[in-house]
């Protein structure tokens, strides 16, 4: 029986940081590109004309109910059929991306309909614009009854971030599998890249929550 040995894996601490920091770059891209998209096709649904509402259904309904690594790979494979070439990196980004934003035009458009509507009637007459109104009255209480679902995505994105290692995309779960051809020490290799995992997501949940009380005075739990 093959005794546990993790005194492999030091001389490859180098690999495991780059790694996590590709992790976090990925997700960071992603997200950014996510709730643009999020935000941008909440407000078009809301009040878009038909045509543009149709169209962002559908991308949503199609990214939530597709396999996201299938779209990775159309990303990745089929666009450069198109002349659109890119990097195993950023076609990673763009699709976990459009995957982020899918999920967050749903997670706004809710928080955005949970407005009450005397609330806009309130805004309007007060004379500020329909972009006004949407700024000052109706974004910021919709993001803060929205945050929770928000940062829960976040960290599934973060998750998500692995499947990019099918396109030999430079994160930690591909850094792992190189180091474990490298030293055959699978059990070392990936409980040390779950550890990093776990560490990753525990930090962003308690950053979350620290800014949540911050931003949204929210009270703390006893």
């Amino acid at each position: 029986m093959q005794t546990l040995n993790f005194q492999q894996l030091l001389r490859y601490q180098d690999q495991l940081i780059d790694g996590t920091l590709h992790t976090l770059l990925l997700t960071l891209i992603a997200a950014v590109i996510g709730t643009a998209i999020g935000v941008a096709g909440a407000a078009a649904v809301r009040g878009g004309p038909r045509p543009v509402r149709w169209a962002i259904r559908g991308y949503v309904e199609l990214i939530r109910n597709t396999p996201s690594l299938i779209q990775l790979f159309v990303v990745f494979f089929v666009l450069p059929g198109f002349g659109l070439r890119m990097g195993a990196f950023e076609a990673a980004a763009i699709a976990l991306g459009l995957y982020f934003g899918a999920y967050c035009t749903e997670i706004v458009r809710a928080g955005l309909d949970a407005i009450p509507g005397s609330q806009v009637e309130a805004g309007q007459c007060l004379g500020l614009t329909p972009w006004q109104v949407f700024r000052h009255v109706v974004l910021p209480p919709a993001l803060r009854s929205v945050y929770p679902a928000f940062t829960s995505q976040f960290v599934l994105l973060l998750l998500g971030t692995s499947l990019a290692s099918q396109i030999s995309a430079e994160e930690l779960f591909h850094t792992g599998g190189f180091i474990e051809t490298r030293t055959y020490r699978s059990f070392e290799v990936y409980a040390v890249i779950c550890g990093i995992y776990f560490a990753l997501v525990m930090t962003f949940k308690l950053l979350f929550a620290a800014v949540g009380r911050l931003a949204f005075r929210w009270p703390v739990r006893r």
